[in-house]
Formats: C-alpha cells, sequence, structure tokens
C-alpha cells in the first residue's frame, strides 16, 4: 500500500535522483539533501528543498521497500552527515523503524543494507 502521493514517479527527475542514490550506493558513499535539490532544480536550502526533496526521497524509498528493497535514502543525508527527522519518521510510516529501535543503529542496518543490495559486482 503507498503512503507517498504520486507527484515525481515517472518524471526524469525522479530518475535522476534514483541514479544519484544508486551511484552512492554502489561506492559505499553517501549523496546530500543539497546534491538531491541541485538535481531537482531547487534552492540548496529551505523549507521547500526540504519538503520537495523529501517528498521525491519518500516515494523512492516506498517504492523500493514495495520491491523487498531496503530504503535507498538511506545514503541521502544532510550537513550534519546524518539523515533528517524526516527520514526516520517515514520509517515509522513504512513499518520498519519500530518504537524503541535506536534510530541511528537503524539507519546504520538500513545503509548498509542498502550497500549490500547495491554493491558494484567485483571485476573478474
Amino acid at each position: 500500500m503507498k503512503v507517498v502521493k504520486d507527484k515525481y514517479r515517472g518524471q526524469p527527475v525522479y530518475h535522476r535522483v534514483m541514479r544519484e542514490l544508486v551511484l552512492a550506493a554502489e561506492y559505499r558513499g553517501l549523496t546530500t539533501y543539497q546534491d538531491i535539490a541541485v538535481i531537482m532544480g531547487l534552492p540548496q536550502q529551505g523549507s521547500h528543498m526540504g519538503r520537495e526533496t523529501g517528498h521525491l526521497l519518500g516515494e523512492i524509498s516506498e517504492d523500493e521497500v514495495l520491491a523487498g528493497r531496503p530504503m535507498l535514502s538511506a545514503v541521502a543525508v544532510g550537513a550534519s552527515g546524518k539523515p533528517g527527522a524526516g527520514f526516520f519518521e517515514f520509517a515509522r510510516k513504512l513499518g520498519r523503524l519500530e518504537p524503541g529501535m535506536d534510530e541511528l543503529e537503524y539507519w546504520e542496518r538500513e545503509r548498509q543494507a542498502v550497500y549490500e543490495v547495491w554493491r558494484r559486482p567485483l571485476a573478474k
């Protein structure tokens, strides 16, 4: 069951941001909300930026979870180097972060699961 209303699904920007997240995951790295805002053509700060990047990351992560994969947005972080509160709130809505679970431990496990799913194959 979808929680996030369609806004960016099927649009080129959805696929561009998805590509950014997958690339970060393939290299076991991170990307920032500011990088995502640039891809989306948004200002790099402010409530509009936060709302729109959060919505798109929610669509992508929801689609990934419905496909049986971890939340791809686990590789997106703010200036602090950690995900924002919206990441954890959304994980709760999806039933992935249960009450009482440590948020940072959850993020670490989810991020490692993303890295495993999207890891680059080793050259033979």
